[in-house]
């Protein structure tokens, strides 16, 4: 019997701490549970797994993050992979750095066979997913990384992704998974529209504030900044190691598309219409994300009130940490990992306050939330195969 065939729903993987917990919050949530401590070993078989999924996209930076996550899952197995223009290709072959890993050859999305699938990481590029989608088995649980299903107004959509919504009827039943702050939507979920990057960053400290009321739902300025991983895989000549090194790239100047995503989630906090100044950055890293946000505080409101209803909201995550007061958020402190670090700061103008967040882009921005995510749909521990901690240096 494998390592994987054996765990239980409890089990988490990796070297557990010598009180047989991962991390120190687990205890009070697991009082009672029995924990069984075991290795998985990456070349178990796929069919000794629990949970049987395809990964659609797999040749893309999102794709090889969520088979890297996986490796180390005891509950999830990879029994498909589709890559259209790395069809018969290996995993290997695309990303050496997975070449360790027994996997299927990926085969074009045309050509998959969903029989032996009970889930589905939806990795394919904005705008093509949504006819894909509407055309996989009604069984099958699907988490969409792309931002065809994240907002809810279809005719908004149209306005900013510049095409019709392929599958209005889907649209009603997606629910978007900003997992901290829509799990239990999450639980019950078919389909899942998994947030982006920068939404991620900006919702996770604001949310909270916005509907506790602690700071005011206007003039929200919002910079920032990205890993050139954020932009995908694909040869642009933007991209290219010359047009990116020593230096910074704002674009999507008024009209980036994570706008009224952003807008959508602050909205829903204040119960009323939130507008934002939004303005994007590449930076000439490979991966990692900072959002810094200026905020006007609702009257009365102290710097250390922000920080109270942050640490209430969040700590008992595992993922979003308020750091120590003074401690400035680092990008490559989350490197790597599912982790979002948050902390805030006094403006030097009276009545307001600078939010600082950081995350990996390609992870808690993308594939960790997305793995996060479909923990909660099939009703194991969220934080399963995603307690990595972040690279340094």
């Amino acid at each position: 019997m494998s390592s994987a065939t054996f765990s239980s729903n409890f089990l988490q993987t990796g070297c557990l701490g010598k009180d047989g917990f991962n991390n120190p919050k687990d205890k009070k949530r697991n009082i009672g549970k029995v924990f069984v401590k075991c290795s998985v070993n990456t070349k178990t078989q796929k069919a000794e797994k629990e949970v049987r999924l395809g990964v659609l996209g797999a040749s893309g930076y999102t794709g090889s993050e969520i088979v890297r996550l996986l490796a180390n899952h005891p509950h999830f197995g990879i029994t498909l992979m589709t890559a259209d223009r790395k069809a018969g290709q290996s995993i290997g072959s695309v990303f050496p750095h997975l070449v360790s890993q027994n996997l299927p050859k990926m085969v074009a999305v045309k050509d998959a066979d969903f029989s032996d699938v009970d889930a589905v990481f939806c990795c394919l590029p904005h705008g093509t997913t949504q006819e894909i989608i509407k055309g996989l088995p009604k069984s099958l649980k699907i988490v969409d990384l792309s931002a065809d299903f994240r907002l809810r107004d279809i005719s908004e959509y149209e306005e900013w992704y510049g095409q019709a919504h392929r599958a209005p009827e889907l649209q009603k039943e997606a629910v978007y998974g900003l997992t901290e702050i829509s799990r239990e939507e999450v639980k019950s979920a078919r389909l899942v529209a998994n947030p982006g990057c920068y939404p991620t960053s900006v919702q996770l400290p604001l949310v909270p504030l916005i509907k506790a009321n602690l700071v005011q739902p206007k003039n929200i300025i919002i910079d920032s900044k990205s890993g050139v991983s954020g932009a995908g895989r694909g040869a642009k000549e933007a991209n290219l190691y010359t047009e990116i090194a020593e230096g910074i790239y704002s674009y999507g100047v008024t009209r980036h598309r994570h706008v009224p995503e952003i807008e959508q989630g602050l909205s829903d906090a204040a119960n009323s219409k939130v507008t934002v100044s939004f303005t994007p950055h590449l930076m000439p890293m490979s991966r990692g994300m900072q959002s810094t946000i200026y905020v006007e505080l609702a009257p009365g409101v102290e710097i250390k009130d922000l920080r109270q209803q942050l640490k209430l909201s969040y700590e008992d995550e595992d993922f979003v940490v308020l750091l120590d007061e003074g401690i400035v958020p680092r990008t490559h402190n989350t490197r790597g990992s599912n982790y979002c670090f948050i902390n805030v700061f006094p403006d030097r103008i009276p009545g307001r306050a600078i939010i600082i967040s950081v995350i990996d882009n390609l992870v808690k921005g993308a594939s960790g939330q997305a793995l996060q995510n479909l923990n909660v749909m099939m009703g194991f521990p969220e934080s399963t195969g995603l307690l990595y901690q972040p690279l340094f240096p």
